[in-house]
């Protein structure tokens, strides 16, 4: 490499940054002041209800029915159950604590005999802590029964 076309190559580079600090100090010293520009809340928000407004609003309630978020159904695990107990009796047994979505007694395959233990799928979530609290360790069909949250199969 020759020298000549380093040193060109380092003397257009710092007339870069010569011109560049040049530009900075001009915008610095040439900049205009601006004042901060008034405006009103409702030029940003629009109009605002008055306070008066927003209270007799709250005082008559809701105009309309609130927006309530879809329930989340909870399936229970019941175990210990008897060799008599239906998916009929399970549901009977549930629905005094929530609206039950679904009640199943496992049966083996082959035989269709009990395998002692179901599922109880609860519409919502909210009422399965009330119905777990209530019936484990409760009695059903002659049998104390197991009422836990169900996990999935490992």
């Amino acid at each position: 490499m020759r020298t000549f076309d380093k040193r060109a190559r380092e003397d257009k580079r710092a007339q870069k940054a010569r011109d560049k600090a040049q530009r900075r100090l001009e915008r610095q010293t040439n900049a205009v002041r601006r004042e901060p520009e008034i405006v009103s809340a409702s030029d940003i928000v629009g109009n605002l209800r008055s306070i008066e407004e927003v209270m007799q609003s709250l005082e008559k309630g809701p105009s309309r029915e609130p927006h309530s978020a879809p329930t989340i159904p909870t399936k229970l695990f019941v175990g210990s159950l008897s060799d008599e107990t239906t998916s009929a009796d399970l549901r009977a047994h549930f629905e005094p604590y929530g609206e039950v979505a679904e009640a199943v007694v496992i049966t083996h395959r082959g035989t269709n005999i009990s395998r002692n233990f179901g599922f109880v799928t609860m519409a919502d979530r909210k009422d399965a802590p009330a119905a777990i609290n209530a019936l484990h360790r409760s009695e059903l069909d002659g049998k104390i029964i197991v009422v836990n949250i169900a996990t999935e199969a490992r």
